[in-house]
């Protein structure tokens, strides 16, 4: 018995001098993307209108004529009727695979199902239909992270759907790991009709008979002069890290991750390059008004290491445009402006108003702190805010806005 006990201490003891000679300096935290997948026929059943439910995750938010639409991340869209701006009301939900974008125009909704786009008919918001799908159309439509490592041994078999990814950190064997980003960035080694009304974090945009749909790095083209059947067109390539569209007059304004990018649609089906306005790496919304664009960027986590701020460019140069002003924000998403009133998200920070008459000198007007903002739509009768599962709306006043109705979507 003896001799059994002396040996299991001895046996600890090589244990304890085994943990103790591993080498930290050979380990370090990674980033790794992990895939989030579905069935083929979990993915081919969507486009279904089902009744209100609650919301998992709020995204984006569109407006057109009296309703609300707002996405609920890649699962589909919730449809709000706002007859009563102080008493809105949820009416269906629309079930969409992998959607996070949508636009309308007469009646016909179009919405990003992964890599198909689909046209619903929302003529009748108590009969709203799938009239048309177009697959593979939008070719590379998943939100692409920041990250170190993909897992791609699990993205799965021939009867499974990528929807997206989920980024975790793992602390994993430097030599072991085949880093793809570095410092942020992919190490690649080899108004005509009635048309509804999106923030700035829109990847979506309908400028008279035709859709403009930015993925990872192109502008995907849609003829819709026939609403219900749309022709895909020739993408257009415009880079990396395509985030958010956004027009003004003959111009679309894409926001990246690592710039501002200016194109002419002058020939509508045809997109030309104009000009760009690069900055450090940050997630990056963009509206224009006048001679101004306005940017914010949100940096830390994937987005990036550029602190966050706003930026107002200069574009009266439309092919040089220029930074003017730079001013700090905490942790901006989405802006929008109605006449001298910029409007920002501000993340946990609130929604902060400021009169921007003088754009070396923005004022700050009111700041709607506790509370957690996402995306904003300036309209024309009130202000729509989404952010932290909750739909809340605003009255204009002479110098001000002031709280007209919240709905939780939760």
């Amino acid at each position: 018995m003896k001799n059994h006990f002396i040996l299991l201490l001895a046996l600890a003891a090589v244990f304890i001098s085994c943990t103790d000679d591993v080498d930290d300096s050979k380990y370090a935290d990674f980033l790794v993307a992990k895939p989030l997948k579905i069935s083929l026929s979990e993915f081919e059943s969507g486009g279904s209108i089902v009744a209100p439910k609650p919301i998992e995750e709020s995204g984006k938010i569109y407006a057109y004529n009296n309703y609300i639409f707002i996405n609920d991340k890649y699962k589909g869209v919730h449809v709000i009727d706002n007859k009563n701006p102080e008493q809105p009301n949820k009416i269906a939900f629309i079930s969409i695979i992998g959607n996070v974008d949508i636009s309308v125009k007469d009646n016909y909704l179009y919405a990003d199902s992964l890599g198909d786009l689909l046209v619903f008919d929302i003529s009748n918001k108590d009969n709203i239909k799938l009239v048309n799908r177009l697959k593979n159309v939008l070719r590379d439509n998943i939100v692409w992270p920041a990250a170190d490592i993909y897992d791609w041994e699990n993205v799965g078999a021939a009867d499974e759907i990528l929807v997206g990814w989920e980024v975790v950190t793992e602390r994993r064997l430097k030599k072991e790991v085949n880093v793809w980003f570095e410092n942020g960035t992919l190490n690649n080694t080899t108004d005509a009709g009635n048309v509804g009304q999106g923030g700035s974090l829109a990847r979506f945009k309908i400028v008279a008979d035709y859709l403009y749909a930015v993925d990872n790095h192109s502008i995907n083209v849609f003829d819709l002069q026939d609403l219900e059947n749309p022709k895909d067109l020739e993408d257009i390539y415009a880079g990396f890290d395509i985030e958010t569209i956004f027009n003004k007059g003959n111009h679309l304004f894409l926001g990246s991750r690592s710039g501002m990018y200016i194109y002419d649609i002058s020939t509508p089906q045809t997109p030309a390059f104009v000009s760009e306005f690069q900055h450090g790496t940050a997630c990056d919304p963009v509206v224009v008004d006048g001679n101004y664009a306005y940017v914010t960027l949100r940096g830390g986590n994937t987005c990036g290491a550029t602190e966050s701020g706003l930026y107002i460019i200069d574009i009266s140069t439309i092919a040089d445009p220029v930074l003017t002003k730079q001013y700090p924000l905490d942790g901006p998403y989405g802006l929008g402006i109605k006449g001298d009133r910029l409007f920002i998200c501000d993340g946990n920070s609130g929604l902060k108003v400021y009169d921007k008459t003088d754009v070396n000198n923005l004022k700050e007007v009111n700041h709607f702190k506790d509370i957690v903002t996402f995306d904003v739509i300036p309209r024309e009768e009130n202000l729509l805010m989404v952010g932290d599962n909750v739909l809340y709306q605003y009255k204009y006043l002479e110098n001000n806005i002031s709280l007209l109705s919240s709905l939780h979507l939760d």
